[in-house]
């Protein structure tokens, strides 16, 4: 951020003690403290874990429903390690978290899920409504090489390319036809991708999107926003058709586009081309995006702003690109902070993210509702809504935690979270209030 706009984002959030009392932290003074701090609070949970080479999974935030797999139903504010012997002591190599649900592949390509079901997201039971422990997903009959969570539905790609999915389907999310079950509590092939080879899939709130390994790109669900990138409009005076697509189809405004990165998120996606040229479509309310008068896109624009881009991610109404050069750029809705700018201003158009990432370059970003995580030098930084704002209290959830900085307040900036100084940060996932990481000892 140049030093006019970090002067005018701290003009417009004056007073400062009104942000604390709102449980916001500037991350000003303190935060070079933390960028160069080498452990966080809760390092001594990880003695166990620590063999070289070894690769493990970290949570912590709202531990309702069991999510974070730790046996319980506590939140941690702290990151904790889970027992390797969750998972038949395999290594871990990828690691994804939804609503209330987080998915573990482990490299043998065992698929393990712990937290809710009330969908059927975990895909081990129609009748278990939670679990606090990792289960392992027996169902699939293939290696899995890649998982995705979406709020309430799960995904999974076999060693040759099928999608597997299963959760919610109340809007054809799982891609299984208009005639299938709305509820699909075990994993199901998507038949009609025979044909296709997946290498890529992303879940969001209500849809879902994969990209073949000809870089084609498909999405269906709901496409409410025109987050399908399918040109759904709405019909006279206002009155919307039906949007949803209840099995996956090529956007056809990314004919010819070989897409390598994809995201789905709350109520929009983004992708990006193998010549690093980003795409967006969906919600674009000029509250949020400040694209301009149009509030959704419901077909992919190329947003012309970003250096070349490797991987994008969606959040609930913000979105995230890494460029080839490891800088990190974020744009939109900035409640709680969670674009890490330094204010909670809305960002119109593409801003790089500084702090630490000024001299560090940043290799993996995920987001969540109202938070962001990413991965640079080995090392986790969050930043965003702690929990302390927005928690929904009056549906009995516990507080966050999800930035794992030992308090639930608002972070604005990005804020270090090392957990040992044997162990270096792999992978990242955001839930909507949950955060993972998967590490390895060295």
């Amino acid at each position: 951020m140049t030093s006019s706009r970090a002067h005018a984002c701290i003009k417009k959030l004056a007073p400062l003690s009104n942000l604390l009392n709102n449980g916001t932290k500037l991350a000003i003074g303190s935060s070079f403290r933390r960028w160069v701090s080498s452990e966080s609070g809760g390092s001594e949970y990880f003695a166990e874990e620590l063999s070289k080479g070894k690769r493990f999974a970290a949570v912590w935030g709202n531990g309702d429903f069991g999510r974070l797999g730790l046996g319980n139903l506590d939140s941690q504010w702290n990151p904790k390690p889970i027992s390797s012997a969750a998972f038949v002591n395999q290594n871990l190599k990828e690691i994804a978290c939804g609503g209330a649900h987080t998915l573990f592949l482990t490299e043998n390509g065992d698929v393990y899920a712990t937290g809710l079901n009330d969908y059927g997201q975990l895909g081990i039971s129609d009748s278990q409504n939670y679990t606090m422990k990792p289960l392992r997903v027996s169902s699939i009959p293939k290696e899995i090489i890649k998982i995705a969570a979406g709020y309430h539905h799960s995904a999974a790609i076999t060693v040759d390319g099928e999608l597997y999915l299963w959760g919610n389907n109340t809007n054809g999310q799982l891609g299984l036809g208009k005639k299938a079950e709305k509820i699909v509590p075990h994993p199901c092939k998507v038949e009609c991708l025979d044909g296709f080879s997946i290498k890529m899939a992303t879940l969001g709130f209500e849809h879902s999107m994969a990209v073949t390994d000809k870089g084609e790109t498909l999405s269906w669900g709901g496409g409410e926003s025109g987050r399908l990138g399918h040109g759904h409009e709405s019909s006279f005076l206002g009155f919307q058709k039906s949007s949803s697509e209840y099995t996956p189809r090529l956007i056809k405004g990314l004919e010819g586009v070989k897409v390598k990165s994809v995201s789905a998120g709350m109520l929009h996606s983004a992708c990006i081309s193998e010549n690093g040229i980003v795409y967006f479509f969906g919600e674009r309310d000029l509250g949020k995006w400040g694209f301009g008068k149009a509030k959704i896109a419901t077909t992919p624009f190329m947003i012309s702003t970003l250096p070349f881009s490797e991987e994008v991610a969606c959040g609930g109404y913000h979105t995230c690109i890494i460029t080839n050069g490891g800088e990190l750029y974020t744009w939109g809705s900035n409640e709680n902070g969670c674009l890490g700018i330094g204010c909670t201003d809305i960002t119109y158009s593409p801003e790089r993210v500084e702090g630490p990432f000024l001299w560090q370059l940043v290799s993996k970003v995920s987001c969540g509702w109202k938070h962001t995580a990413a991965i640079s030098g080995g090392n986790v930084y969050t930043w965003g809504w702690g929990g302390s704002n927005g928690t929904f209290k009056e549906d009995g959830q516990s507080p966050g935690g999800q930035l794992g900085q030992g308090d639930d307040v608002d972070y604005i900036e990005p804020m270090l979270l090392n957990f040992h100084k044997s162990v270096k940060a792999l992978d990242i996932s955001c839930g909507f209030n949950h955060t993972a990481a998967i590490l390895q000892c060295i």
